[in-house]
């Protein structure tokens, strides 16, 4: 068992990098340079050697989160596959970039969005916390695309039947029933897979997971913009917003990073949207927007979002964490401090972090700063 207190180390390549279907390697032998989805789904061999080429193809040998529309295409065709038959064939792909340290099940989903993309996500999961606080492998997916401004989610495959609480948050995209959903399993290890790949009625509608739905249609008007949907909340500081004296100036950055993250939530259903900007020891920032579900507990807090950003970066162990900054409402009725500072000291003591309250230009005319605890 881990140590709650021990940072959870990303797995190495060779533990993070489960054998494909045997089709996908035949494919392979004929493209041995192929792009950085190779490097997610190739053998240690080649990923060694890959290793030894320029520094700018050793940017591209930390984890895929995100496969470009003509990536995915040269891949399908050199595969002798659909691009839609490629989401299934990287479903374990994903499942081996989850951090499940506490249940060790890894959970993978793989989507297909509007532009072409293809998108993965895993599960994450927090010793020493509850249970609550965890990102569901479809929640990783979603807020991958909001971070990638990715406008539509079109298509899904995941390694398990999405539970309850994914199949509500689903619900916040526009048009969700019609999502097309393949519960992959262990399909991938028989020889029929690639037959089977060429049948589209595996994948099922989300309507059919979930046939009565309650969701934004039953609170929102029609033109309030939806989960994924082009948004600005109007947060803005007013007035003096400049940093106590003997404050690290990296915090300023931060606090414009978090406004961002802020002004990007989707808190349609109780108007208290928040962002989180968290910076690691090299300097670098991950930043994550709250995401409400009409349903209110699938909701995914600021922290957790920025958290599937550092994920995302490559990042290992959270204790890399040194300095966070929460924005959110002045006086909200949903708020996100207690809840970020129980997470971000659990999974990096070390980190400082600081609040900010902000409110849209027509209903609060001041930014108060709050210090660390």
């Amino acid at each position: 068992m881990m140590n709650k207190c021990s940072p959870y180390k990303f797995p190495s390549i060779a533990e993070r990098l489960p054998p494909p279907p045997p089709f996908l390697l035949l494919a392979r032998k004929e493209l041995p340079s192929f792009s950085p989805f190779i490097s997610l789904i190739s053998d240690p061999k080649h990923h060694n050697h890959h290793q030894k080429k320029t520094k700018e193809k050793k940017k591209m040998d930390g984890p895929i989160f995100v496969i470009e529309a003509s990536e995915a295409e040269s891949m399908a065709k050199q595969s002798g596959l659909t691009v839609l038959q490629l989401l299934p064939a990287l479903v374990k792909s994903a499942q081996a970039l989850a951090r499940p340290p506490i249940s060790d099940y890894h959970v993978g989903a793989v989507g297909l969005g509007s532009s072409g993309r293809i998108f993965l996500g895993g599960n994450l999961e927090f010793p020493g916390l509850p249970l609550h606080h965890s990102v569901h492998a479809e929640q990783f997916l979603i807020t991958n695309l909001t971070l990638n401004a990715e406008p539509s989610l079109k298509y899904v495959a995941v390694s398990a039947a999405p539970c309850g609480h994914c199949r509500q948050f689903l619900q916040e995209i526009r048009h969700a029933p019609d999502v097309q959903i393949l519960i992959t399993g262990d399909s991938t290890d028989n020889q029929s897979y690639k037959n089977d790949l060429a049948n589209k009625q595996q994948f099922e509608p989300l309507s059919c997971l979930l046939p009565h739905r309650f969701g934004p249609d039953d609170l929102l008007d029609k033109d309030i913009p939806l989960l994924l949907e082009t948004r600005h909340n109007n947060l803005s500081f007013v007035g003096d917003a400049l940093l106590p004296n003997g404050i690290c100036a990296s915090f300023d950055d931060l606090k414009n990073e978090a406004l961002e993250a802020a002004n990007k939530s989707h808190a349609p259903f109780t108007n208290c949207p928040s962002g989180v900007a968290l910076m690691d020891c090299e300097g670098k920032v991950y930043r994550g927007s709250y995401m409400e579900s009409a349903a209110y507990n699938p909701s995914i807090g600021p922290v957790q979002a920025a958290l599937v950003a550092f994920v995302m970066g490559g990042r290992e162990g959270y204790d890399r964490i040194v300095a966070a900054v929460l924005v959110e409402k002045q006086g909200a009725k949903a708020r996100q401090e207690q809840t970020a500072r129980l997470l971000l000291k659990e999974i990096s003591p070390k980190c400082e972090l600081k609040v900010f309250h902000c409110g849209s230009s027509s209903s609060f005319n001041g930014c108060n700063n709050q210090n660390s605890c």
